[in-house]
């Protein structure tokens, strides 16, 4: 069996199938599939079957067959069902014409894809299934189907899509094509294993809701996983209850290291999220002119960033740091330390431009925690932000591997790794996080938890599954995502860290 949170590759999806396949039946894992996406169909009508208007969408390979299996399927629940086929009947693979010698002996109907525009604009549909394409599509969809997808994409009805919504990159969440166009599912139930490019990328705009099913294979099919979905069950560990016998100094100070002139702004948030998150104290360190205090956050203790040791405590550098000497004085110090470090905003800008600064990163004896958007990833690749984004998960990969650290690529679907290769999808967030000084919270989240012993993974897992969660939550009482402003963030974060360390600790106790 699969994890539902275990991603896969295309490439490992084919060899789980392919041995599966060997070792049942012929045309099982069709039927399989095809039972399954009518069983998730039916969840998502929400009404008797027969009361059920569904549209099928079939292409030419073992996805459309899957397609053909569900429409048979439903049919026989009594929906009343009707078949877009787009494929040449003498050239579908053996399982997919199994597939459409049972779904002709049903009650479903086949309607021309000659008059496609108006079977798709004649009923008020209760649901459509998109099997025309799945993960081995190559180029980008053209001409006639494109225009199918444009109707089905202007339908005000859910849309199912088999395995991956049509036009979709499977492992990377990018449309296909450089012109391509994708299905925007409202819903997506993929088979035998996860895919990562349902959740990152455009993933989560054209996949929807995934569900997963394994079609029932069994676990000595599969490969040991390399990439997985964020959840806290995979930073859990490093959540502790606080002894009461403790103080400021149990739980690390702090030093957040930016503050140039006129950006004083980004270090005072990334300070004040730190604070929130635990820190035993929090050092606000400015390149210039230091206030005498934050009259929001009066806890912090603002100082001049030349003047602070960085030898025994956690930083955070980056954030308003600006490109000046002094700021790339600031980072070599904060590199040559021994001390957790999280690295984001100018800092990694500057390490792209010098040699010398990334070599001292690269050398570190203990990993930093990187947190670039996509075009600060691409100069520290020495590349566009088109081309990480073409792969984000390559990118963030060859970013850990090379740089040895953490690397948290921040973006829809924020992708997490490390120089092993392991890598981490983030599920939570949303777009109200698209906004000036979110980025500036992460580091300051992400620093705290340094501060108070976590490893960087943990430290980056955490810290980013929070960070889009407490936006989720905003968004959910009407704070955003129109509006919604980064320091609104930081009391909510607070709140889901507690929240998960008592659930946590009370997990523990009760087993």
């Amino acid at each position: 069996m699969s994890s539902p949170n275990a991603l896969y590759s295309v490439a490992e999806i084919r060899t789980i199938e392919q041995a599966a396949l060997a070792a049942l039946p012929p045309f099982t894992l069709m039927q399989r599939a095809g039972q399954a996406a009518a069983n998730r169909a039916l969840e998502l009508v929400g009404s008797p079957p027969h009361l059920a208007r569904i549209l099928v969408l079939a292409g030419p390979g073992n996805n459309g067959g899957d397609a053909l299996e569900a429409a048979g399927c439903l049919a026989q629940q009594g929906a009343s069902v009707t078949v877009l086929l787009y494929a040449d009947a003498g050239r579908r693979p053996d399982d997919a014409r199994l597939a459409y010698d049972h779904v002709r002996n049903s009650a479903a109907q086949f309607a021309e894809p000659a008059n496609s525009d108006q079977v798709i604009t004649s009923s008020p549909w209760s649901l459509v299934i998109d099997g025309l394409f799945g993960i081995g599509l190559k180029r980008g969809i053209s001409a006639p189907l494109r225009g199918v997808i444009e109707q089905i994409n202007n339908l005000d009805c859910r849309a199912l899509a088999l395995d991956i919504p049509s036009g979709l990159d499977a492992d990377t969440g990018n449309i296909v094509g450089a012109e391509g166009i994708a299905i925007r599912a409202t819903d997506t139930i993929t088979f035998i294993g996860n895919k990562p490019g349902l959740h990152t990328g455009h993933g989560r705009d054209y996949a929807g809701r995934v569900q997963v099913s394994d079609l029932d294979i069994g676990s000595e099919f599969f490969v040991a996983a390399k990439a997985h979905l964020n959840q806290p069950e995979l930073f859990s560990e490093s959540m502790r209850p606080r002894p009461h016998n403790s103080h400021k100094g149990s739980f690390g100070d702090l030093i957040v290291v930016g503050g140039a002139r006129g950006m004083s702004g980004a270090a005072v948030l990334a300070a004040r999220a730190a604070a929130k998150c635990g820190a035993g104290r929090v050092f606000a360190a400015f390149l210039a002119d230091p206030p005498a205090y934050d009259c929001m956050q009066p806890e912090l203790m603002c100082r001049l960033a030349q003047e602070m040791n960085f030898a025994s405590t956690a930083v955070t550098i980056g954030p308003g740091l600006g490109n000046a000497d002094v700021a790339q004085e600031m980072l070599a110090r904060a590199l040559l330390a021994d001390a957790p470090l999280v690295i984001d905003a100018d800092a990694l800008n500057l390490i792209a431009s010098q040699g010398d600064l990334r070599q001292k990163l690269h050398d570190r004896a203990h990993p930093a925690l990187l947190t670039p958007h996509p075009l600060e990833a691409a100069r520290l690749l020495n590349t566009s932000a088109a081309q990480v984004q073409a792969d984000r998960l390559a990118a963030a990969r060859q970013l850990a591997a090379e740089l040895n650290c953490v690397v948290l690529l921040k973006g829809s679907g924020s992708v997490i790794a490390q120089k092993s290769g392991e890598l981490v999808v983030n599920t939570t967030g949303n777009p109200a996080l698209a906004t000036a000084g979110t980025g500036d919270v992460l580091a300051g989240i992400c620093g705290a938890l340094l501060a108070q012993g976590w490893r960087a993974w943990h430290a980056a897992l955490a810290g980013c599954w929070l960070h889009g969660a407490a936006a989720d939550t905003l968004v959910s009482q009407g704070v955003g995502p129109i509006g919604m402003t980064a320091s609104e963030l930081i009391p909510c974060v607070r709140t889901l860290l507690n929240r998960l360390t008592a659930e946590h600790a009370h997990q523990s106790t009760s087993k």
